[in-house]
């Protein structure tokens, strides 16, 4: 029986491997500088991933698919296939705000899509530092490797009609990580309109962290996701946040715990509020 990587890796552990082993570091940062934040520095060998090109296909009506959509399978493959990954490769993820920032999305794109060797850096980018992993400058060049074979979507998504059935049912879980002011609705300063989805409860994605930024520890965090979820089959629990990307966060969390993933609703907030769909508000 092949045993599986746990999805988190910490920074001794990656210094390690970059010492001994053959992998593929990918630095998926994001942000308005990320990308030249990245030229000017990043853990050697790692190669920029850009959330808005490569792991999102963005329309122009937002109403549909939200924020940051999903790519089609072909245009992830040419992704993959461009950072010279292959089903065979190991590859650790970063990003500069621990898996809040890309790295948690691009690990369920990869899960997604079946790969097995792929881990995020728990603590990201500041932690490999701390313990001397060495830092480069400018490009780095990914080795040329065939088309990466995809065939479909292998963990659950939601759509926006799957999710309003959900949200009328007391069988369903719908959990909204953002911060607790954006989920009462006291503030929103991505989306057009603040509030939530009925009936969706708020565990934001911070609270899967420790006080130095680290994610809680497996069994810490199976505990408090066994009492979020109480008695809701797996397949009646649906994570979002506002455009499908720090859900993923929470998926990574829920993922080191050993649980199964939930459902993902890509869309997020950014397509439900954009539907005249049934918004809530709290004091």
């Amino acid at each position: 029986m092949k045993q599986q990587l746990p999805p988190l890796i910490n920074a001794t552990e990656l210094l390690t491997l970059h010492h001994t082993s053959s992998i593929i570091l990918i630095d998926a940062s994001n942000g308005k500088n990320a990308y030249d934040n990245y030229l000017k520095s990043h853990l050697q060998g790692a190669l920029f991933v850009d959330l808005n090109t490569q792991l999102a296909d963005i329309k122009e009506d937002v109403a549909v698919g939200g924020r940051h959509p999903l790519p089609t399978l072909e245009q992830f493959s040419k992704v993959l296939s461009d950072l010279g990954i292959t089903p065979e490769s190991h590859v650790v993820v970063y990003d500069d705000k621990n898996g809040a920032n890309a790295s948690a999305r691009f690990w369920w794109m990869m899960k997604a899509v079946g790969h097995e060797k792929v881990q995020v850096l728990n603590g990201g980018k500041s932690t490999a530092e701390a313990v001397g992993f060495p830092l480069a400058k400018g490009i780095e060049k990914a080795e040329k490797v065939g088309l990466y074979p995809v065939t479909n979507w292998q963990l659950p998504q939601v759509t926006l009609n799957e999710v309003e059935k959900a949200s009328q049912s007391e069988s369903h879980i719908i959990i909204d990580v953002r911060e607790t002011a954006r989920y009462k609705g006291h503030v929103e300063p991505l989306d057009l309109i603040a509030g939530h989805i009925p009936n969706a409860v708020n565990v934001p994605f911070s609270t899967n962290l420790d006080e130095n930024g680290l994610f809680l520890s497996p069994s810490l965090l199976k505990e408090k996701y066994e009492t979020v979820f109480k008695d809701i089959p797996i397949e009646n629990r649906i994570v979002h946040c506002g455009s499908g990307v720090t859900a993923c966060h929470t998926l990574l969390a829920i993922a080191s715990a050993g649980l199964d993933i939930p459902k993902l609703y890509v869309g997020s907030w950014s397509e439900w509020s954009r539907n005249e769909k049934e918004i809530v508000t709290e004091e």
